[in-house]
Protein backbone atom coordinates (compact mmCIF):
# COMPACT_ATOMS: atom_id res chain seq x y z
CA UNK A 1 0.00 0.00 0.00
CA UNK A 2 1.61 3.30 -1.06
CA UNK A 3 2.19 6.05 1.43
CA UNK A 4 0.09 9.20 1.06
CA UNK A 5 1.81 11.87 -0.99
CA UNK A 6 2.17 15.42 0.23
CA UNK A 7 0.48 17.17 -2.64
CA UNK A 8 -0.73 20.66 -1.59
CA UNK A 9 -2.83 20.97 -4.75
CA UNK A 10 -5.25 18.26 -3.62
CA UNK A 11 -6.67 19.01 -0.12
CA UNK A 12 -8.84 15.84 -0.23
CA UNK A 13 -5.70 13.74 -0.48
CA UNK A 14 -4.05 15.63 2.38
CA UNK A 15 -7.12 15.16 4.59
CA UNK A 16 -7.18 11.42 4.00
CA UNK A 17 -3.46 11.20 4.65
CA UNK A 18 -3.69 10.87 8.43
CA UNK A 19 -6.42 8.24 8.33
CA UNK A 20 -4.61 6.34 5.61
CA UNK A 21 -1.36 6.52 7.58
CA UNK A 22 -3.12 5.17 10.69
CA UNK A 23 -4.74 2.43 8.62
CA UNK A 24 -1.40 1.47 7.09
CA UNK A 25 0.19 1.40 10.56
CA UNK A 26 -2.60 -0.81 11.90
CA UNK A 27 -2.33 -3.28 9.02
CA UNK A 28 1.44 -3.59 9.30
CA UNK A 29 3.10 -6.54 11.05
CA UNK A 30 6.06 -4.54 12.42
CA UNK A 31 4.36 -2.59 15.28
CA UNK A 32 3.34 -5.69 17.28
CA UNK A 33 6.81 -7.18 16.82
CA UNK A 34 8.43 -3.91 17.91
CA UNK A 35 6.13 -3.72 20.93
CA UNK A 36 7.09 -7.28 21.89
CA UNK A 37 10.77 -6.40 21.57
CA UNK A 38 10.50 -3.31 23.76
CA UNK A 39 8.48 -5.14 26.42
CA UNK A 40 11.03 -7.94 26.46
CA UNK A 41 13.87 -5.42 26.78
CA UNK A 42 12.25 -3.90 29.87
CA UNK A 43 11.19 -6.98 31.77
CA UNK A 44 13.66 -9.74 30.89
CA UNK A 45 16.21 -8.71 33.48
CA UNK A 46 15.20 -8.98 36.25
CA UNK A 47 12.58 -11.36 34.97
CA UNK A 48 9.03 -10.20 35.69
CA UNK A 49 6.40 -12.83 35.00
CA UNK A 50 3.24 -10.80 34.39
CA UNK A 51 4.64 -8.33 31.83
CA UNK A 52 6.48 -11.16 30.08
CA UNK A 53 3.14 -12.74 29.16
CA UNK A 54 2.63 -9.96 26.59
CA UNK A 55 5.50 -10.53 24.07
CA UNK A 56 4.24 -13.95 22.86
CA UNK A 57 0.79 -12.47 22.25
CA UNK A 58 2.24 -9.58 20.25
CA UNK A 59 4.42 -11.95 18.24
CA UNK A 60 1.36 -14.11 17.54
CA UNK A 61 -0.44 -10.98 16.34
CA UNK A 62 2.44 -10.26 13.98
CA UNK A 63 2.27 -13.85 12.75
CA UNK A 64 -1.47 -13.52 12.13
CA UNK A 65 -0.83 -10.41 10.09
CA UNK A 66 1.77 -12.19 7.97
CA UNK A 67 -0.70 -15.02 7.36
CA UNK A 68 -3.20 -12.55 5.86
CA UNK A 69 -5.48 -11.74 8.79
CA UNK A 70 -4.66 -8.03 9.02
CA UNK A 71 -8.00 -6.94 10.54
CA UNK A 72 -7.97 -9.58 13.26
CA UNK A 73 -4.32 -8.89 13.97
CA UNK A 74 -5.05 -5.16 14.33
CA UNK A 75 -7.82 -5.88 16.83
CA UNK A 76 -5.61 -8.24 18.83
CA UNK A 77 -2.76 -5.73 18.87
CA UNK A 78 -5.07 -2.91 19.89
CA UNK A 79 -6.67 -4.83 22.75
CA UNK A 80 -3.43 -6.18 24.20
CA UNK A 81 -1.70 -2.81 23.82
CA UNK A 82 -4.48 -1.30 25.93
CA UNK A 83 -4.05 -4.05 28.53
CA UNK A 84 -0.30 -3.49 28.67
CA UNK A 85 -0.78 0.28 28.90
CA UNK A 86 -3.05 -0.18 31.92
CA UNK A 87 -0.46 -2.47 33.52
CA UNK A 88 2.42 -0.12 32.78
CA UNK A 89 0.58 2.97 34.09
CA UNK A 90 0.17 1.30 37.48
CA UNK A 91 3.95 1.31 38.04
CA UNK A 92 4.99 4.73 39.28
CA UNK A 93 8.47 6.05 38.58
CA UNK A 94 10.29 8.95 40.08
CA UNK A 95 11.51 11.87 38.03
CA UNK A 96 15.12 10.70 38.01
CA UNK A 97 14.17 7.25 36.67
CA UNK A 98 12.23 8.66 33.71
CA UNK A 99 15.29 9.92 31.85
CA UNK A 100 17.55 6.89 32.09
CA UNK A 101 17.77 4.13 29.51
CA UNK A 102 14.98 2.11 31.14
CA UNK A 103 12.74 5.15 31.45
CA UNK A 104 13.17 6.03 27.78
CA UNK A 105 12.41 2.47 26.71
CA UNK A 106 9.35 2.48 28.97
CA UNK A 107 8.16 5.76 27.50
CA UNK A 108 8.71 4.53 23.95
CA UNK A 109 6.78 1.35 24.72
CA UNK A 110 3.87 3.25 26.20
CA UNK A 111 3.81 5.69 23.27
CA UNK A 112 3.87 2.79 20.83
CA UNK A 113 0.99 1.18 22.72
CA UNK A 114 -1.08 4.36 22.37
CA UNK A 115 -0.43 4.46 18.61
CA UNK A 116 -1.26 0.73 18.37
CA UNK A 117 -4.53 1.27 20.24
CA UNK A 118 -5.63 4.08 17.94
CA UNK A 119 -4.51 2.63 14.61
CA UNK A 120 -5.43 -0.97 15.41
CA UNK A 121 -8.84 0.09 16.69
CA UNK A 122 -9.42 2.07 13.51
CA UNK A 123 -8.49 -0.87 11.29
CA UNK A 124 -10.53 -3.33 13.35
CA UNK A 125 -13.59 -1.07 13.43
CA UNK A 126 -13.64 -0.27 9.73
CA UNK A 127 -11.82 -3.27 8.23
CA UNK A 128 -13.40 -6.03 6.21
CA UNK A 129 -12.36 -9.57 6.95
CA UNK A 130 -13.09 -10.79 3.43
CA UNK A 131 -10.41 -8.50 2.00
CA UNK A 132 -7.70 -9.78 4.33
CA UNK A 133 -7.15 -13.41 3.41
CA UNK A 134 -4.73 -13.75 0.51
Amino acid sequence: MPMPSKNPENPEEAKQGLLQLASTWGKNSVPPALTATLIFAQHARPFQTLPMLFPPIFLFSSYLNLQGFATDSAGLTSAWSAAYLVLARRRRQGLTNKFGARGLVRGATMGLCVVNILSGGLVYAFGKRGDDVV
